[in-house]
Parts: structure tokens; sequence; C-alpha cells
């Protein structure tokens, strides 16, 4: 089957990782250079958000666009994320923590975000889960041109796991979540407001994608926060929070969504003041608003 190469995907492949690293670095600075308003966007973000001076705010936005730019191109490389590659070149946050998320028992909602790596830990759920005969899944946004979208698909699910759509997920993860699956979303995206929860995320209000939480709440599934993050040496390093389990779900459906929401909107936010230089500024993250904030607007 033949895909539709951009002039990236085509030289990214055989450059490899440190390729791939060198090129990022050049994108991303031209990026910095030439969109001002993402680059604006971003260093304001991250003023008011991480409550830092601007010229901190301006250093680690310009670290952000290379570390994204670093991220779209691994994409291309899933393919090489296989077993080995993981033991060797990915190191635990703590040991014995890969192992702990493959032998989770039970369905398994997977937690991440747009920071550090996260093109990579598709390979590293294929790698891992679809060869131990069980389901993996990695529910993605589908991108408005077909051919990028087939594209990318194409690359996400080069080790293995299955690719699914987000608006027609429901039924594709509840059944793999069934057979006691792993599925894996991106939480920390903006959303609209029909498919939000509003909760406190950097010290404002965002719209959570509820849809993960939903999923868990309806399967009992253990929900694990994980995040693959790159170290000062060029390598990788796999962070696992502790689990919540089903068990420890309180309340009524309403409440237990909420619970699941706030608990991986909670270790985003972790990880995000712990990492800034490596999360997705340029991203409109506030942009939805709440109901209540339009209905105080007009009454003004």
């Amino acid at each position: 089957m033949r895909f539709p190469y951009s002039f990236i995907a085509e030289i990214a492949p055989s450059l490899g990782f440190g390729g791939t690293d060198k090129l990022a670095r050049i994108l991303g600075t031209c990026m910095w250079h030439l969109v001002g308003s993402r680059r604006r966007l971003a260093i304001n973000a991250i003023e008011k958000h991480l409550d830092v001076p601007a010229d901190k705010a301006r250093e680690i936005a310009k670290a952000s666009f290379i570390h994204n730019f670093k991220s779209f191109l691994e994409l291309v490389l899933v393919g090489r994320v296989d077993e080995e590659f993981c033991r060797s070149s990915i190191r635990e946050g703590r040991p014995g923590v890969l192992e702990e998320v493959m032998n989770l028992q039970g369905p398994v909602v997977v937690a991440t975000a747009h920071l550090g790596s996260w093109e990579l830990m598709s390979g590293m759920l294929g790698s891992f889960i679809a060869t131990r005969n069980r389901d993996a899944l990695v529910v993605v946004r589908k991108n408005k041109n077909a051919n990028l979208h087939e594209l990318i698909c194409h690359f996400r699910s080069s080790q293995g796991a299955k690719v699914v759509d987000h608006r027609q997920a429901v039924f594709t993860v509840l059944k793999a979540l069934k057979r006691n699956g792993i599925s894996a979303f991106l939480v920390d995206h903006n959303c609209p407001r029909n498919e939000a929860i509003f909760l406190p995320f950097l010290n404002e209000t965002a719209a959570v994608n509820m849809g993960p939480a939903v999923l868990a709440v309806r399967a009992n599934a253990t929900v694990v926060p994980v995040f693959l993050v790159r170290d000062e040496q060029g390598g990788y390093v796999f962070h696992v929070d502790s689990p919540l389990s089903p068990d420890k779900f309180t309340g009524t459906r309403e409440d237990k969504i909420r619970q699941v929401a706030e608990f991986y909107t909670g270790a985003v936010e972790k990880y995000v003041r712990k990492y800034p230089e490596q999360w997705f500024w340029m991203h409109k993250r506030w942009k939805t608003r709440p109901e209540s904030e339009d209905r105080s607007a007009s009454n003004a």
C-alpha cells in the first residue's frame, strides 16, 4: 500500500534518531522565528500558567518548539520501537515500572499528554502489549486531511497497536477493554464544550475531555498516567504514576467520571510543571470556556 509521504516523512526515517533530532532543531527554530502568533501564544501561556518572568517564559517556549518538532518527527520512527529498543534505549523512572504496566490485570486505560516523546509510546504499546495477545489501542483525533491522517495511522500502528478515531471509539474501546485490553488516550488537549468537564488545570479552568473517564468508568478499568520524556543526554525516561484502580471509584456515575478526569488531569499538570519545556504550549489549551462565563459576559 502506498502512502502520500511528505518531504519530512520521506527523509526522517533514513536520518534515524540523531538525524531527526538535528532536523527538529532546524524546523523548530525556523517556526519560532517565522510564526509570531504561536510564539506569543506559548510565551504568554507559560508566563501566566507557570507564574514565571517573561524572560524565563521565552526560554521555556523556545525549547518547547524544538521538543514539539522532535515529537512530530519521531512519529516516523515508531516502527523502530521494538522490545529491544525499549530495553536498551529507554530508562525507567523507577525500576520495574515498565513491567508493572504490562502486567496489570483487567482492563487498563492509559492516560498521557502531548509531552516529551508521546508518539514513541504507540510503539511501546504495540511492542509490549499487541505481541502478548492482548488488545492495544491508541485513540486519536482524526486529522482533517484524509491523506495525512492515513499516513499518521500507518506510522502509529507500525508496531502492532490499533489506531482508533476518537469519534468512533466507544464500541471499539469498550469491546477491547472487556477483553482486558489496554487503550491509550492523549488527555491534555482542548475539546468542545459538549465533550468536556471543566476542571482546574495550571491555575485556570480548562475543558478536559471526559471521554477517557467515561470509558474507564463503564469498563471498570484501571487508569494509569504514563509519560515518556527526554533526558539531558538525548535519551528517554519512562515515568508511570500510581494507578487509580476501579475499586477506588466512589459516588454516582457522574462523581466517578469527575474523579477519574481529575486524576489524569492532575497527573498531566504534575509532569508539565516538572518538564515545562517538553509540553505543547503553542496549543490553545484554554480556548473552550464554561457556559457560565458566556452568561456572565452577556449579563455584564
